[in-house]
């Protein structure tokens, strides 16, 4: 008797585990902008904004897996299962898949990072029932053919020869590899035409089963939605495929810290005939999780963010040596980048160097006024809020932060950071960040002596 007793126990206690749990994260007004969180036996969470002022929807799914994953035999296979996904499931081919939201009018589309993925449809409201049936399809159900395998070889060499026919944008891949070298991070998401000649069917359908486990998933949804029935949808089409099998499986957690890699004073020069040189000269940032992260923001801002910055008004207005420049911020789980971007013309890259060196290194030592700083934290509070008016923007944040961070923060929250951030918090991180021996990458066709002159960049 006891012992049945200490069964039913058992049961009773497993069976409760087994329950999916819901929790509202953020409680908009009205029911405007609530955040709502489903945790699904078998470890699949979904998240979910409501914003009934709308007639979209945008769903996606995110997972836990990005090019940082990869060894160096399967350099670009996480981005060759994004290709793959597409290419049908056991009930839908290809041309079913795209003709289905098609014929709704909406949007489907997907992107790989270094530690992350997306797949996700924009559909009107009324059609989220079938963006929901479609994507999970992809999701759950690829059967990733030989064939298309080798059909889909043969679009992402050509997507490859594409990014490097655009040296504006290859030259951030350089800039990784010089700061991170033959490192996950340091290679290209796209991985090389090496690489991708060289992976095969097999060993796709493996990093397939191992990195899309419903606990490596994050489900999020954002627009006029009711999260009750997209989590019922989602599980109706995640258990139609077999995919929660174990009721007792935990979510993976977000990507701990591992060892930060950090370069400092290396160059790499990539000849190209080119019109143009592209360069990018930086140094390690922050990680995404770091707190400083919100002051890093306002100084990329005043530094490099806008019309206004420092260096768009150096280099661009004041001197007319390039069209484009710019800085930016790259957050990883347990690093970051901190780099300056310009392109001009190669005669003039000498200069442009200096003048950024020079900026970079006086914003280090006596760091920026209070007003450049004031007028940051305006700007970055506003392209934060007008960068979040459509539910695909929604989605995103939503999305990756459950997958990056495991919680989520309201948009006043964000905006409060933001303004909290001071003149004091801004001048350490510069001097931080900053005051550390930059590196440099350098695309064009620079001449010998042009290029042996490019070490006085980053003494």
């Amino acid at each position: 008797m006891t012992s049945h007793g200490s069964k039913a126990t058992a049961r009773t206690s497993s069976e409760a585990r087994a329950v999916a749990r819901t929790q509202t994260l953020i409680k908009g007004e009205n029911g405007i902008g609530t955040v709502r969180r489903t945790t699904l036996p078998g470890g699949l969470r979904i998240v979910t904004e409501t914003l009934p002022s709308v007639r979209s929807a945008t769903f996606g799914i995110w997972a836990h897996v990005g090019s940082r994953d990869e060894t160096p035999a399967l350099g670009g296979a996480t981005h060759y299962l994004e290709h793959l996904l597409f290419k049908g499931t056991a009930t839908r081919s290809a041309l079913d898949i795209s003709a289905a939201v098609d014929a709704v009018g909406g949007e489907m589309n997907a992107f790989t990072a270094k530690e992350y993925t997306c797949y996700y449809a924009r559909v009107l409201d009324t059609d989220l029932p079938l963006a929901i049936d479609v994507v999970c399809d992809m999701l759950t159900g690829s059967v990733i053919r030989e064939e298309d395998v080798d059909v889909e070889r043969g679009a992402i060499l050509e997507e490859i020869a594409m990014t490097e026919d655009d040296p504006g944008d290859c030259v951030h891949d350089l800039f990784a590899h010089t700061m991170f070298g033959d490192n996950p991070l340091g290679r290209p998401v796209l991985g090389t035409v090496d690489t991708v000649n060289a992976l095969t069917a097999d060993r796709i359908r493996r990093f397939y089963k191992k990195h899309y486990d419903p606990t490596h998933l994050v489900v999020a949804c954002a627009g006029n939605v009711d999260h009750n029935k997209v989590v019922r949808q989602v599980r109706a089409a995640f258990e139609k495929a077999g995919a929660l099998k174990d009721p007792e499986a935990q979510p993976i957690a977000p990507r701990g810290g591992r060892r930060a890699l950090r370069t400092a004073g290396r160059v790499e020069l990539l000849g190209r005939k080119t019109e143009q040189a592209h360069i990018v000269l930086g140094m390690p940032g922050l990680a995404r999780t770091d707190e400083r992260r919100w002051a890093l923001g306002v100084l990329n801002t005043a530094l490099g963010g806008g019309m206004s910055s420092r260096l768009f008004q150096e280099v661009r207005e004041k001197r007319g040596l390039a069209y484009s420049v710019y800085s930016y911020t790259s957050g990883f789980a347990d690093c970051g980048l901190f780099g300056v971007y310009a392109g001009c013309r190669p005669s003039q890259v000498h200069d442009v160097l200096k003048i950024c060196r020079d900026e970079l290194d006086q914003v280090a030592a006596h760091g920026l006024p209070d007003d450049e700083i004031e007028r940051a934290i305006g700007q970055l509070k506003g392209s934060t809020v007008l960068g979040l008016e459509d539910t695909g923007a929604l989605m995103n944040r939503i999305g990756k932060s459950e997958l990056c961070w495991g919680e989520q923060m309201s948009v006043d929250d964000m905006l409060s950071r933001i303004a909290s951030v001071t003149p004091d918090d801004v001048r350490s991180v510069a001097r931080d960040i900053l005051g550390r021996r930059p590196s440099l990458s350098v695309i064009g066709p620079l001449k010998d002596k042009q290029a042996a002159r490019l070490h006085e960049a980053v003494a």
